[in-house]
């Protein structure tokens, strides 16, 4: 069975699109190809940091972690080559869809003083991130059970070929923007 999003676009969002940006081929229409979730963990931290940001973020997605290894030693920031700094998971299809679900009508409500997201985070070529500044906004995360606040990264990888278009399909699909 496909999530509600997904028939969503594939039912209402995708002939919008088409309507406003005249289309000539479906294929053209702007989708959500992938999204990245990313957990950077400082360095400087217990190794304990490490394996709780793996717990927390395996929860909120539902999928396992892959860890990022630093590519080469800085001394400055206390840093090793091959040193833990963080982890990703990449979601795609289905579960992709899930998630932005999951982001859009229970996360991002819970944010303190929520007006909605900033219009300027795109990356010129239709790409969306969005920061969070904590893990507790997700339902899935016990408040009693961290130890430690954590924030991470939400990157949206869309098909569009610029930032209006990418605007358009994710302000369609639910996403909730910032007035000007």
């Amino acid at each position: 069975m496909k999530s509600r999003l997904y028939t969503k676009y594939t039912e209402s969002v995708r002939t919008a699109l088409i309507d406003k940006w005249k289309y000539k081929n479906v294929h053209e229409v702007p989708r959500i190809e992938k999204i990245v979730i990313n957990m950077g963990v400082s360095a400087s931290l217990e190794k304990g940091a490490v394996d709780d940001a793996v717990k927390e973020l395996g929860q909120i997605t539902g999928r396992k972690p892959v860890l990022n290894r630093s590519r080469k030693s800085i001394a400055n920031f206390k840093l090793r080559e091959g040193q833990i700094i963080g982890c990703h998971v990449t979601l795609r299809r289905d579960v992709m869809y899930e998630f932005f679900d999951r982001l859009v009508a229970a996360a991002l409500p819970r944010i303190r003083d929520f007006r909605g997201v900033s219009r300027r985070a795109f990356d010129g070529r239709g790409n969306y991130t969005l920061g969070i500044a904590e893990q507790t906004i997700f339902p899935e995360i016990e408040m009693d059970k961290i130890k430690r606040t954590q924030g991470m990264d939400v990157t949206i990888v869309t098909s569009a070929k610029n930032n209006e278009q990418a605007l358009d399909l994710l302000k369609s699909m639910g996403m909730p923007f910032a007035e000007k």
